[in-house]
């Protein structure tokens, strides 16, 4: 086999292969440490996209807008239109922030037409305005009117004024992935090293995988930085790809180590069992490496470019994690020989070093054998019942203020802003340009601006005011707040309303104007829209390659067919159990997150794509035991193949577990779904699947499982040494 061969030739040459290992991974990083390209911008998909594509064709850009609230900290005081200390705060802060430079275009409640910015119930107003300056000042002008906002605020300590807007938002939401990527990196590392110690029981065995799954996501993400310049790598990517990398990288060098040690323990020498393994878990590795990267590529056919982004990344870290996996560990392996056991742990490192079979899931194998029909029927039940809540999951996107905690004082003005003007903190951003591509703003514009003014003021409760427009050199961008929570029922409707009715029957009767709409609400819809309408292709992608690689792998129709199946029942039950906890808000308060109504809506998507490479691992390692046993009857195969395996299998299951566990300590309600879905469907995958599921099915299917064109084939062939060394 080509591992085998790959893994022998690296342990004769183990320092060529070590060095040129730390060479890949020193060139991989230095594009990223020498260059200073920029990063490719990711465009939305649909009409959010091509608003998005008019304003990037501009010379300029669209002016940042942000509000302040204006409230009385006290409940039940007067409302705004008497309240003297409100008038005064919101004079005080109108005066100061136009007279600092750094902001323009301040529009106040206070002023002629400003009825519009106090609130239904008129207990507060809204002062609105632009951040000044181009590129380069945006970012000081932004600081200096927070810092105003701030000051005005401290001379009426009765008068709350909160700040939230475009750079507001922006700025909690980047700095929560950051805090995110570098929590990550905190918990990733010594977690993993403290799963490995105890798999392995010795803190030399255990710190292989790990410096092996380091420098393979270290390498990535300088091949990243140069891939960065023609696909988009955002920051979600980044934290997927670490937390991917550790696991995956982990799990494949626990496969080959735990198989070289079993080997040891029979009496094989060092280069002998180096030899085995590769063989046989190298083997598994590199099927299971291409399974998933095959899996995972089936989001290019999205046509998301985030989305291939993700595949790119994810491909280039399970690959390298397999390259390592039959190079850099045979070669490391033989250079350690019996020295990969040291620094064992007491207690720990005596029962771990001979790797031995699972005694409890061998008995239960032998449990499930005998009834088959009856222990299989029970664990498909079991993985239906927990299956059904996925019934009646709603795919919705949160907001920023409905991702991250209110304990964030930006993302408390926006609730609060919200309730008091609905809309005005995710509006829509209508985009219009002309065909002839010269500027668009004329008279009969203005007038049908007028005219779309007036109609949102007849559609008050579905579209809302302060409406704003400004010029964007050769375009013209109109702010429409809609009602809603910005990702919810109510705000899809009012954008269709929008879409469909308002903008056509006002702008649209204008000749030669093309308009298109963005904003929050608007490319969410069109990236949940895409989403829908390319995951039959997606999923059908991923299912026939697992089939295809399943039967090249194994030759067998009945064990591919079933292989799916499985897998499909274990990411429908991650499904529902995802469904009840964050739809329907169960385990809120331990989790640390506040139920929205709804489930990301690419994430079931990526979940399938991903678990069904991943659980592949687990499922080839113990079907390639089970495969190897086959001379020995097929009830015995199946026992014993699933009790050699199980301690493999169960500690990749705690390292993928305790991996992808991280996400849930994450802040962002996106990365908490990604860790449950993505942990629960590992445990199942480890357990119910593999130790209850897949022997059912195997002993239910007897010969018939191994047979193709109705002859049996042949079980594979470990290696017979003929003078082991202890």
């Amino acid at each position: 086999m080509l591992p085998e061969k790959i893994a022998a030739w690296s342990r004769r040459h183990r320092a060529v292969t070590l060095v040129g290992w730390v060479a890949l991974v020193v060139v991989a990083l230095l594009p990223g440490m020498l260059l200073d390209g920029e990063s490719r911008r990711s465009t939305d998909p649909g009409e959010s996209g091509r608003a998005q594509t008019a304003l990037n064709a501009q010379d300029t850009f669209e002016p940042l807008r942000e509000n302040v609230l204006v409230q009385a900290k006290e409940p039940g005081s007067r409302p705004f239109a008497t309240d003297e200390e409100l008038r005064r705060a919101t004079e005080d802060l109108v005066t100061t922030l136009t007279r600092s430079g750094s902001v323009s275009d301040v529009r106040s409640p206070l002023a002629t037409d400003g009825g519009e910015r106090i609130s239904a119930d008129g207990a507060s107003g809204l002062v609105g305005f632009s951040i000044a300056g181009g590129e380069k000042e945006i970012r000081p002008n932004f600081e200096t009117a927070s810092a105003l906002v701030d000051e005005v605020a401290s001379r009426h300590p009765s008068v709350r004024l909160g700040q939230s807007g475009d750079l507001s938002l922006s700025t909690v939401v980047d700095k929560g992935i950051r805090e995110d990527v570098k929590r990550s990196e905190l918990l990733s590392l010594p977690l993993t090293l403290v799963i490995l110690l105890i798999v392995f029981g010795a803190l030399v065995a255990a710190s292989v995988p790990l410096l092996l799954a380091g420098t393979t996501v270290a390498a990535t993400f300088g091949f990243l930085s140069v891939v960065d310049d023609f696909t988009p790598i955002n920051s979600a990517t980044t934290v997927i790809t670490l937390l991917i990398g550790m696991a995956v990288g982990v799990d494949y060098s626990l496969f080959f180590l735990r198989r070289q040690r079993e080997e040891r323990a029979r009496g094989h020498s060092v280069d002998d069992a180096i030899r085995i393994a590769a063989r046989t878990s190298g083997h598994v590795v590199v099927v299971s490496g291409v399974t998933v990267v095959l899996c995972v590529s089936g989001l290019v056919f999205t046509g998301l470019d985030n989305f291939t982004g993700l595949a790119i990344s994810t491909a280039f870290v399970v690959g390298l994690a397999v390259l390592g996996a039959v190079t850099v560990l045979p070669a490391l392996l033989s250079l350690l020989g019996d020295k990969v056991d040291r620094g064992r742990i007491p207690w720990l490192g005596k029962r771990r070093t001979a790797a031995e079979k699972s005694r409890f899931w061998s008995a239960t194998a032998r449990v499930v054998t005998r009834r088959p029909s009856l222990w299989g029927g029970v664990a498909v039940a079991l993985l239906i019942l927990l299956t059904l809540p996925a019934l009646g999951m709603r795919l919705q996107d949160p907001t920023p203020a409905e991702s991250l905690p209110r304990s964030v004082a930006a993302i408390d003005v926006a609730v609060r802003t919200q309730e008091a003007f609905p809309g005005a903190v995710y509006p829509a951003m209508v985009v219009l340009t002309a065909e002839n591509g010269g500027p668009v703003d004329s008279p009969a514009l203005r007038s049908a601006i007028t005219d779309l003014d007036r109609r949102i003021g007849e559609t008050s409760g579905v579209l809302n005011k302060p409406v704003t427009v400004a010029n964007v050199d050769d375009a013209v961008v109109v702010r429409v707040p809609l009602s809603g929570a910005g990702r919810d029922a109510e705000a899809d409707a009012a954008l269709a309303k929008l879409r469909t009715e308002v903008l056509p029957q006002t702008i649209g009767e204008v000749d030669g104007v093309e308009f298109a709409v963005s904003g929050r609400t608007a490319s969410a819809r069109d990236f949940a829209d895409r989403v829908v309408e390319r995951m039959p292709l997606v999923f059908g992608f991923v299912l026939l390659a697992a089939f295809v690689l399943l039967l090249l792998a194994f030759r067998s129709v009945a064990v591919a067919l079933g292989s799916i199946l499985l897998n499909l029942l274990s990411i429908g039950a991650a499904y529902g159990v995802l469904t009840w906890i964050f739809q329907d808000g169960h385990f809120a308060s331990l989790l640390g997150f506040t139920p929205y109504g709804g489930v990301v809506g690419w994430l079931p998507m990526f979940m399938f794509v991903l678990l069904f490479g991943l659980s592949m691992d687990y499922h080839i390692f113990i079907l390639s035991r089970i495969r190897e046993r086959r001379a020995e009857g097929a009830v015995t195969a199946i026992v014993r193949g699933t009790g050699t395996s199980a301690g493999v299998i169960s500690g990749a299951a705690v390292i993928m577990v305790g991996v992808v566990s991280v996400f849930i300590t994450l802040s962002a309600i996106e990365y908490k779904m990604m860790g449950v879905g993505m942990a629960v469907a590992v445990l199942i995958d480890a357990t119910l699947v593999r130790g209850v599921l897949l022997p059912a099915f195997l002993t239910a299917l007897g010969e018939r499982a191994w047979r193709r064109d109705g002859k049996s084939v042949a079980p594979e062939r470990v290696p017979e040494l003929s003078s082991p060394n202890a």
